[in-house]
């Protein structure tokens, strides 16, 4: 997979890019990322990249000639070009799956009041959220965005069966308790059932878990998967 981030802040994803699973996806080949720092496409020498919004009103808009040409300088036929914004469509673990399986995806990390609306009506092919709140500009949620998409790229974990059995996997569920050594931690033992060596009876109890926990924390999970 090829990774190109539009960003005003390149500098934030230092931490991020090279620790962990998107490092070593990194170094294995499995994705190439590349940061576009927005304000090498200004058309000034200031470096200009928001402007006023016509009709008035509160704070900046960013301009469409930085955006177009910094799109443009890397995008490919195979692109997808996502743009992270409060107004998207709420992200979720099928999002990140459906991602996954784009061979070249362009994220732009939206700022200030917004971007200009040619930009989003001529070139974004979707736009994601992370949820109902907004946070000073795109680029954390490009991260989180990015870590959930390269985790799934086959190759990625250390085993192949983590992203099915872990929370939203196929079937949507969250995912079962977790218990490690030692069997008893000051008078809380581990289930019996865990420790019985009967891998019918382990993967009855975890299913069963998994339905208990998602319908107590997020019963709409049960709902989404009826519809």
């Amino acid at each position: 997979m090829r990774l190109d981030i539009v960003t005003l802040f390149p500098g934030m994803f230092a931490g991020p890019m090279t620790e962990s699973i998107m490092a070593r996806a990194q170094r294995s080949g499995l994705v190439t990322v590349r940061l576009v720092d927005l304000r090498e496409f200004a058309t000034d020498e200031r470096g200009t990249v928001d402007d006023r919004p016509f009709g008035g009103g509160a704070g900046m808009v960013l301009k469409p000639e930085p955006l177009f040409a910094a799109v443009d300088s890397v995008r490919t036929p195979a692109a997808r070009v996502v743009l992270m914004t409060p107004q998207g469509v709420p992200f979720r673990q099928r999002t990140a799956e459906r991602l996954s399986l784009v061979p070249h995806l362009i994220v732009v990390c939206g700022h200030y009041e917004g971007v200009d609306e040619r930009f989003r009506q001529a070139v974004v092919d979707e736009e994601i959220s992370l949820g109902d709140f907004v946070l000073t500009n795109g680029s954390l949620p490009a991260m989180v965005l990015a870590d959930a998409v390269i985790r799934l790229l086959p190759g990625a974990l250390g085993s192949p069966d983590s992203a099915i059995s872990e929370s939203f996997g196929t079937e949507g569920l969250l995912e079962y308790p977790q218990y490690t050594r030692p069997e008893d931690f000051r008078g809380l033992r581990v289930p019996e059932v865990l420790l019985s060596g009967d891998h019918a009876r382990i993967a009855a109890w975890r299913h069963e878990q998994q339905g208990w926990r998602t319908l107590g924390r997020r019963p709409d999970l049960l709902t989404d998967a009826q519809e």
